[in-house]
């Protein structure tokens, strides 16, 4: 029936698997590009320095050219010329073909003002850019920076190598039957040829990978829409916000019991399958 509980799943985890290849598709390219070495440009204190140089230079220069203005205001206001304008079309006419001996050309002075304003916002910003560059390659040094560099390496193979698996998965209609760690193991003591209880570890290593995955994933969701509701919520939608993040939160935790069913051995995943339904 249209209310039972396969039927309300299947709907809910439509949206949370989108929502959970959305986050995953992006933390699979942000992670990498963030901890790898190999993405990080050289930046040395010369450049840092050249660059801060430059912005001194065009707040210097705004500065001049504000004073400027300030200077001619000021002769204009004491000349009368602020109160004594001419009005009306001819008096127009009159202010933009005529000239004061030594008056500024305000106008164009001002619109050098808004250049410089800009490229000094955009100096600014690439010299916090630059800082920051900085900041990685000093932290790509350390024991925690080399370790998250293999990391980065070690995962970009397994998110291509999960890819192709997928995408034959896909063409050929497939469905796995033994676990990713149950796998792995056979593998291993089939190769290395030593004495090994595979079904009794498989099922506490694949226990042990799902709470993981469960627990970074659902940390990664909150720290991910965190950031995403800081810069849209406001006083007045706060209320809707913690709403929707509930929704999310709980789509969220069905498509993960849906999805992690792969990583556990076939006897635990067909006791989900019997709750949930054949998804």
């Amino acid at each position: 029936g249209i209310l039972s509980i396969e039927q309300l799943i299947s709907r809910v985890g439509v949206i949370g698997v989108t929502l959970m290849a959305l986050l995953s598709g992006f933390g699979a390219v942000n992670c990498p590009y963030t901890y790898m070495s190999y993405f990080l440009r050289n930046v040395t204190d010369a450049d840092i320095l050249a660059l801060e140089r430059r912005l001194l230079q065009t707040m210097d220069m705004i500065v001049s050219k504000k004073k400027r203005i300030a200077v001619a205001h000021r002769t204009m206001f004491q000349r009368g010329e602020v109160h004594n304008r001419p009005t009306g079309f001819w008096g127009m006419i009159k202010s933009v073909t005529t000239s004061v001996p030594g008056s500024e050309n305000l106008s164009l002075i001002q619109q050098e003002v808004d250049a410089l304003e800009e490229l000094s916002r955009q100096l600014f910003l690439e010299t916090a850019d630059l800082h920051a560059t900085k900041e990685r390659i000093e932290y790509s040094k350390t024991f925690q920076g080399k370790y998250f560099n293999f990391l980065g390496y070690f995962f970009s193979i397994y998110c291509v190598w999960k890819i192709f698996m997928a995408t034959i998965n896909i063409v050929f209609d497939r469905v796995g039957k033994t676990d990713p760690v149950t796998r792995g193991i056979e593998i291993t003591v089939n190769y290395l040829g030593i004495q090994f209880d595979v079904k009794f570890w498989s099922q506490h290593i694949s226990f042990i990978l799902v709470g993981i995955i469960i627990v970074t994933s659902i940390r990664g969701l909150l720290i991910t829409l965190t950031k995403f509701f800081y810069a849209i919520s406001s006083s007045k939608s706060s209320n809707v916000i913690v709403l929707l993040l509930a929704q999310i939160m709980g789509m969220y935790f069905v498509s993960s019991v849906l999805l992690i069913r792969m990583s556990m051995p076939l006897e635990y995943r067909t006791i989900i399958t019997e709750v949930l339904g054949e998804l």
